[in-house]
């Protein structure tokens, strides 16, 4: 075979022309490009900025929105957002004498003006009637429907005798009635039923619909500190009560600074479990794959042991353990139920990652230079596994938030006056039908973060995971 002979010619440089084309790259590391790719995924970004408006809206918001969550303003009790804080000062009650002040009419009829302090009613006689039943709806009652809660009855009662109070009104034909409970600034239908001589109704009925208005006294405001002196206001004076941008409660209490309360709670508990047992998991899996053999085959049995608990009833064994009581809040044993019994996930991902790596050259290659097991774990095998761990926590706290909801919902978790979402959320849909947004709002922010944090672990996961990259 001839040989080749090479002059001084052939190793000269190639010479540029204007048609050679140069293809250059800056030089990324692992973590630039990861960032590039995630800002790529739309729907990613946007929950990653949803996740530290979120926090944002945890830590920050208290300090702007100053309103202690445990108080109650009893003026404003179930208050939707945007609805009217305008009251009228009026004098403070008196007990009604039976004298109308409005000019009566026909039927049942208004003796004043209807206010949340009172109202104040009179009808007038039905046929045969023996006694008569009023009651008060929220909605108009026709057709056969009830007429709503019965708040006075008289019937078949005695006249007074000569002994009583002179000038005593006898109660059988008592036809007046003031009712001061727990009225609201709203529109309620009242009805006067006649009875017969055996207490049935006989069908004849008066009805009224009326609308009350928010009344409130001068000392009332100036002990829920609206004014500093209450010889400033006088009846007729129209004032603004406190704020709630988010409405209120069924006590009264701002919704959004619960909002923010409850937020510290949920998200606390859904990242505080995640790290506790996703580093757990890291350690035993890591160990797990590293070790290998019969160590590997031991450790993972014991994991598929703990994956068998049901959660549930070790969560309530945990409560009886640690002496929380019924109605007590068991936010300690609640993460550490989540803690030991929700690393096995975690620690299986790890293994499978720490079995592919300890094969590679530069593990091989730090063994022979005399790196010992904790140094190859601890500085090449975890490092390498830090994207799968930093998926599989975004995906974890979503569930470890869903999971403390829910177990606040059925009164296993968090439980009143602590505020969190679930709790909020249990507490709000027994009103659900009358004031809905009591149970929307937190409804709505255990929603949005699970949505987010799930989105955001999809686009890292794209963006980590060599494998998972869409074809560019």
């Amino acid at each position: 075979m001839a040989e080749t002979a090479f002059t001084a010619d052939d190793f000269r440089p190639a010479a540029v022309t204007e048609s050679a084309q140069a293809v250059a790259r800056p030089s990324l590391s692992y973590w630039q490009d990861a960032w590039i790719r995630l800002k790529a995924n739309r729907r990613a970004l946007f929950s990653l900025y949803l996740v530290i408006g979120l926090s944002l809206f945890t830590l920050v918001g208290p300090l702007i929105w100053t309103v202690d969550p445990s108080l109650q303003d009893l003026e404003q009790i179930s208050q939707p957002p945007g609805a009217d804080r305008d009251a009228t000062v009026v004098a403070p009650h008196r007990p009604w004498d039976g004298a109308p002040e409005l000019p009566l009419r026909s039927g049942l009829s208004l003796a004043a003006s209807p206010t949340t302090q009172s109202v104040r009613l009179v009808w007038e006689p039905l046929p045969d009637a023996a006694g008569y039943r009023l009651y008060r709806n929220l909605f108009p009652a026709a057709g056969g429907q009830a007429l709503g809660l019965p708040l006075f009855e008289t019937f078949n009662l005695r006249e007074p005798s000569a002994g009583e109070r002179e000038g005593a009104t006898p109660r059988k034909n008592q036809r007046r009635f003031e009712d001061r409970l727990d009225l609201k600034p709203r529109s309620y239908y009242y009805s006067v039923a006649a009875l017969d001589a055996q207490g049935q109704m006989t069908g004849d009925v008066h009805r009224l619909e009326l609308t009350v208005t928010r009344v409130i006294t001068a000392q009332e405001a100036e002990a829920m500190g609206l004014v500093e002196d209450a010889s400033l206001l006088n009846p007729g004076d129209r004032i603004k009560l406190r704020a709630h941008p988010l409405g209120t409660d069924y006590l009264g209490r701002d919704l959004l600074a619960r909002l923010m309360a409850g937020a510290r709670v949920s998200l606390f508990i859904g990242i505080a479990a995640p790290l506790l047992f996703i580093a757990f998991g890291v350690i035993y899996g890591a160990a797990a794959g590293f070790l290998g053999g019969w160590p590997d085959q031991a450790l993972m049995r014991f994991s598929d042991f703990v994956v068998a608990l049901p959660f549930l009833l070790f969560m309530i064994l945990l409560r009886v353990a640690s002496g929380v009581q019924p109605g007590e809040s068991g936010i300690t044993p609640m993460v550490l139920a989540m803690v030991l019994l929700s690393w096995p996930a975690a620690a299986r991902l790890v293994r499978g990652q720490i079995l592919q790596i300890r094969e590679e050259g530069y593990i091989s290659a730090s063994r022979l230079l005399g790196g010992g097991a904790p140094y190859l774990v601890l500085r090449h095998m975890i490092p390498n596994t830090l994207g799968v761990i930093l998926v599989t926590m975004t995906f974890a706290v979503p569930t470890a938030i869903f999971t403390e909801a829910f177990l606040s919902f059925i009164g296993m978790g968090v439980a009143p006056p602590t505020p969190s979402w679930g709790s909020m959320c249990n507490e709000g849909i027994k009103t659900m039908l009358t004031t809905p947004h009591e149970l929307i709002f937190p409804a709505l922010f255990i929603s949005v973060t699970v949505l987010a944090f799930n989105l955001l672990g999809d686009g890292l996961r794209d963006a980590l995971d060599a494998r998972m990259r869409s074809a560019e």
